[in-house]
């Protein structure tokens, strides 16, 4: 995909430090994300990929550093944290959705108790992006009724129903069958075509080549190269790039 015209960042972290106990998970880790831009995070296991994930929207607390988005710097608790964790939709690798609810109550919620919108407004909006993800036909069924595909398609669909500046995607089809990870896939390069900012931490090496204006690959808590799709697969700088795409592109 070509580079987003824009170039101011909505996302700027700057020199994030993160520790669990003795273990130094992020080291000095800074990145810029344009509006309109898809980034997917790559590496092996163990190399920060979610944590960092997670401390953009400040589900894991940083040791040192910042994180800005939108000019404006996330806040550790209280009313702005819960305003800035509407503005970065999240989609896990476990779909999360409320089992006793609805799929259409479950795309609904946030919008109707967070963005206070009415009910019909909000059903009327919940009906256009879950025919979007392609499961408006389930919207009166329950989470269990569902394969894994349609319950992440809900779930990325919950996360748009809130608007946000910026959806961040934790190996989201990791916990889903092979046939299941096309469709997937298949919402989110949507979504990238539709100018969507997306950070993608993803093992799915098709959807980096496919979608993504940047790889970033991390090894060890740092980021060890940022470029294109093209850059990275065909000819990766470091010895650590290199050991990781002979071994998973001959797996």
């Amino acid at each position: 995909m070509g580079q987003p015209a824009q170039t101011d960042s909505l996302l700027v972290i700057e020199r994030v430090n993160k520790h669990f106990g003795a273990l130094h998970v992020l080291k000095e880790v800074s990145l810029r994300v344009a509006p309109g831009e898809v980034v997917v995070v790559i590496g092996p296991s163990g190399s920060g990929k979610s944590t960092l994930c997670r401390a953009i929207n400040r589900l894991e607390t940083i040791d040192d550093g910042t994180i800005t988005i939108d000019g404006a710097e996330i806040p550790s608790e209280g009313a702005g944290l819960a305003t800035l964790r509407a503005d970065v939709g999240m989609v896990f690798q476990s779909f999360n959705l409320f089992a006793h609810l609805t799929v259409l109550e479950n795309v609904t919620l946030g919008p109707i108790k967070v963005r206070k919108l009415s009910k019909a407004a909000a059903e009327e909006r919940a009906l256009v992006l879950l025919n979007r993800v392609g499961v408006a036909n389930q919207a009166q069924k329950h989470p269990a009724q569902l394969s894994g595909g349609q319950q992440q398609r809900v779930a990325i669909a919950r996360a748009l129903a809130m608007e946000p500046k910026l959806m961040l995607f934790d190996e989201p089809t990791s916990a889903l069958d092979p046939e299941m990870i096309n469709e997937v896939l298949d919402v989110m390069i949507g979504l990238a075509k539709d100018g969507m900012t997306m950070i993608v931490v993803t093992h799915e090496m098709g959807f980096a080549r496919k979608a993504a204006h940047r790889v970033v690959f991390m090894a060890d808590g740092e980021i060890v190269e940022d470029t294109t799709p093209s850059e990275f697969f065909d000819r990766p700088n470091s010895p650590r790039a290199k050991e990781f795409l002979s071994k998973i592109l001959t797996g």
